[in-house]
Parts: structure tokens; sequence; C-alpha cells
């Protein structure tokens, strides 16, 4: 029976999510407890990969985070970007929070509007003689490095923030009957905080290829997978996944 879900991202801000209408149809606790979180390197760090921003004509963003760590880089390494910078953008939302750092002009600003990695390397490459630069985290796609050089793109990958295991308090109970993951991250933060964990009856779920891939290859049972082809979110997947439950105990 499951009556307690760890669910591992920051809780919702809005008060209308279907995590919380799971909670009241099927009478389950649901904490949200993030078991990763995002550093950034210091100015030291991001030195020894002999990179130098100014280098380049523009920068490349494909989330608020490599936003954020970019431009405090930028102010510890009291670097000021130039008028005549271009940044491209995976998404017109990631691309609207520059905001926050630089004035928003429409002729320097690109994005694309599927949110999708090949069409923003499509249009980079209609900006072929730009030199373009990617923040990134040292946990990320590979495959969109093979999509640049295809296309002959000039650019420089660098890692300014790193994926880092939280620590959990011990003293807490750790008494979830199911684990809801969503990045191979969260597996390995899993394995760092409680290295003699026994699975036993607890439920693994997980969103997405990757996460299930590291739930498997550290040797636990995932007992739960989304998307499907009846749910396209987590959400979907569990609340049905329940229902299952409710009606094999029925």
């Amino acid at each position: 029976m499951i009556r307690k879900i760890l669910v591992s991202q920051p809780a919702p801000s809005s008060e209308k999510s279907p995590y919380f209408d799971i909670e009241k149809k099927f009478g389950v606790k649901i904490d949200f407890k993030p078991l990763i979180h995002v550093e950034r390197l210091s100015a030291k760090e991001f030195r020894a990969e002999k990179v130098s921003i100014l280098d380049y004509s523009a920068i490349v963003f494909n989330s608020h985070h490599s936003i954020d760590h970019f431009f405090a880089m930028c102010k510890d390494l009291r670097i000021t970007m130039p008028e005549d910078m271009k940044y491209f953008f995976i998404s017109e939302k990631v691309a609207l929070y520059i905001q926050k750092y630089v004035q928003y002009r429409k002729r320097k600003v690109f994005f694309a509007k599927t949110g999708l990695w090949s069409e923003l390397i499509a249009l980079m490459a209609k900006y072929k003689k730009e030199r373009y630069l990617l923040p990134q985290s040292d946990v990320h796609n590979s495959d969109v490095t093979g999509l640049l050089k295809e296309k002959g793109i000039n650019h420089t990958e660098c890692v300014m923030y790193r994926t880092v295991s939280t620590m959990l308090d011990k003293s807490e109970p750790f008494d979830y009957d199911m684990l809801i993951f969503f990045t191979p991250s969260g597996v390995k933060s899993l394995k760092e905080n409680f290295p003699n964990f026994v699975q036993g009856d607890v439920k693994f779920a997980c969103f997405g290829e990757a996460a299930a891939n590291a739930i498997e290859e550290n040797g636990f049972r995932l007992d739960l997978k989304a998307p499907t082809a009846e749910a396209k979110s987590m959400t979907g997947a569990l609340e049905l996944y329940l229902e299952q439950l409710q009606g094999e105990k029925e």
C-alpha cells in the first residue's frame, strides 16, 4: 500500500498542482524534497577552462540556471557584456528571463519557437560568422555537441555550474512507500545519502528515459515510468498507477 510519496522536486508554486488533487483523491501524503541542487563553479575553476568570454560574439542559453550562473560569473570576473553581444535561447520563456540582466532587444535576441535544440541549432547556422559560447552544467546532453559539429557551427562549450547531491537530514525519517525521480543525478543522490539503501517494497517511479536507465543500472526495480501512451505527465501516470493499485485492493 502506498501512503507516503517523495517527489524529488521543489514544491509546486501553485495550489492548483495535480499533485495536491492526487493527495485528496487517494489519501496519500506527498513530500517535495529535491535530492539535487545546482552550484556555480568558482572563478578560479572557470579560469582553468581557459575560456575568455569576450572572445565570443554570441552566447547560447538553454535555461534560467545558465543565465543566472553566466552573469554571476561575469560579475566575479568583472566582465561587462558589450552592447552588440547576441543572445540565443532554447525558448522564448528563457529569452524573456534575460531582462533580469540586460536590456531586451529583438535585434540581438534569437530563440527557438518550439523549444527544441534542433530548431535552435538551425537558427544558429544562419549566423555562421558568429563565435558561439555555450555555458552549461557538468551534466549535459552530448547529442547537442554532435548537432553543432554537424552544422559546422563555430562554438565552445564551457561548464559554469554543476549538479550536486543534496545531503538530507538523517534525523528525519526516510520512510516513503514511493520515490519519484526525474534525473540520473537524483538516483545518484539517493545512493550517496543512503549507501546501504534496500528497495524492498518501495516503489520507484521516474520521468524520462535517462532516469529510468539510472534506476536500473544501479540495481533498483523500476515500477512506474512516464510518459506513457495514456499519460504524458508524471502526475497523470501516477494517478493511473494509484487507481490500478486501488482496484487490485478492492
